[in-house]
């Protein structure tokens, strides 16, 4: 199956693109949004992600690669909910903020855009390189 992109929003304080750094490998748990959560039971291994800052800064600030798919959320002692394992593969040359997002019509219908709250989103192909492209290659 072909290589699909995503988008993953954390709060920079709570688990940062630097925390993942650290850490080599992070495990993306806690999603509890049916949509959200069934992204992350869609993903596959070598799958890619924008790493986002939500609250604060919300802006993409590097790129992550699927590790491990279709784990259980180790947090959620009912076993309903997905996570996935991911690793840092680079920090974008330039963060491209959520505002800079908004202002370019070719990602109006961006999942970022249209559902603003949810926390783990696909990101089409196009989107993928040009938001590559807008943050310097």
């Amino acid at each position: 199956m072909a290589k699909r992109y995503w988008l993953l929003k954390s709060e920079p304080d709570a688990y940062g693109w630097r925390h993942l750094v650290r850490e080599g490998e992070g495990t993306w748990d806690g999603v509890r949004n049916h949509r959200a959560a069934n992204n992350l039971r869609a993903m596959e291994v070598g799958d890619e992600a924008f790493f986002y800052h939500s609250n604060e800064g919300r802006e993409i600030v590097g790129i992550v690669e699927v590790s491990v798919a279709g784990l259980a959320d180790p947090s959620d002692p009912e076993g309903k909910w997905a996570a996935v394992k991911v690793k840092p593969v680079r920090k974008l040359a330039r963060s491209v903020t959520l505002k800079q997002i908004k202002a370019d019509p070719a990602l109006a219908d961006m999942e970022l855009v249209k559902l603003s709250r949810l926390s783990v989103g696909e990101v089409r192909p196009e989107e993928w390189a040009h938001i590559l492209e807008m943050a310097g290659g």
